[in-house]
């Protein structure tokens, strides 16, 4: 395992774990999402080849509809 912030607080993933895993994990896979890594916004198509390592520091938003 190794620790991470997700949205501000600590979380332990398992070391090799990909942003889209963490996704499934958290199952928010069904959702319109922005994932950002060390304050950098990382685009949908590159969360499966990006691997956590420890002490990032990821952030997701969620898109609410409104008017």
């Amino acid at each position: 395992m190794i620790d991470i912030t997700l949205n501000g607080a600590p979380h332990a993933v398992p070391a090799g774990q990909t942003l889209a895993q963490l996704i499934e994990t958290l199952q928010l896979q069904h959702q319109s999402l922005a994932l950002a890594v060390n304050r950098s916004v990382v685009p949908r198509q590159l969360w499966p080849a990006r691997m956590l390592v420890p002490q990032d520091q990821v952030d997701i938003v969620r898109a609410i509809g409104g008017g």
